[in-house]
């Protein structure tokens, strides 16, 4: 193993921008290339533009891959080209395959904004919001083809502050797991990584937020409930 670590570095939204940066801000560690999703159309012009990390790498002189789908055969060679010893991924938006995971000698490694094995999927920190919970946190884990179901590594908690929104708990929990990434790509550097397998009996989910979702029955809510224009005999939520 050379001195440098060559960390091959997956990840898309605004996320994984802190990570990257704690990444390249060590000494042993070498980035040797960035994968990342396409330019698609986005916000109310849909106009195609970047994801974050894409326009955060932009000026880094990193090698930049951005496959379609990262699994085909053209990217998996692409990927292995970069001889990367172990490979990051933060919010990257794409199920990584065997071909992906078995590629480098030290394995693929993932940061989850939850406390696994409680939601997984696309949206914890807003689904963590959203059911009441008063802690949260970040969890790093060697990465399977399951979706975020591999052994745990590393977990540190975050209090869900009373004033708390998905962006305010956002970058805590971006903050807090680039400090955890960092040191656990340094544990499985070390060989002193654990490994916890996850309680399946405990498994929730946090899938990707529909419009659906954000719809509120204010007829339930004790403060509209006071407006003369909802019915006297609704009933009332917890708010």
């Amino acid at each position: 193993m050379s001195n440098l670590l060559r960390i091959l570095f997956m990840g898309s939204a605004e996320l994984a921008c802190p990570s990257l940066e704690a990444l390249r801000g060590t000494p042993d560690f070498k980035i040797v290339g960035v994968v990342t999703q396409p330019e698609r159309p986005r916000g109310r012009s849909l106009r195609r533009a970047p994801c974050p990390v894409c326009a955060h790498v932009a000026q880094l002189g990193i090698p930049v891959l951005m496959p379609e789908k990262v699994n085909t055969a053209a990217s998996v060679a692409a990927v292995r080209e970069l001889q990367p010893e172990i490979i990051a991924v933060v919010a990257y938006g794409q199920i990584l395959k065997r071909e992906i995971l078995s590629l480098p000698p030290l394995g693929c490694v993932n940061l989850h904004t939850s406390l696994l094995p409680a939601y997984r999927g696309a949206a914890p920190i807003q689904w963590a919001i959203a059911a009441g919970e008063q802690v949260t946190g970040v969890t790093t884990m060697f990465m399977n083809e399951g979706m975020d179901a591999g052994d745990i590594i590393f977990q540190e908690q975050e209090p869900i502050r009373d004033e708390d929104n998905a962006a305010t708990l956002h970058d805590r929990l971006a903050h807090r797991g680039a400090a955890l990434l960092r040191r656990t790509l340094q544990a499985v550097r070390a060989g002193t990584a654990p490994r916890q397998p996850q309680d399946e009996t405990a498994v929730t989910f946090a899938p990707r937020l529909r419009k659906y979702d954000g719809r509120l029955a204010w007829r339930r809510c004790r403060w509209m409930a006071r407006a003369r224009w909802l019915r006297p005999d609704a009933t009332p939520c917890a708010c």
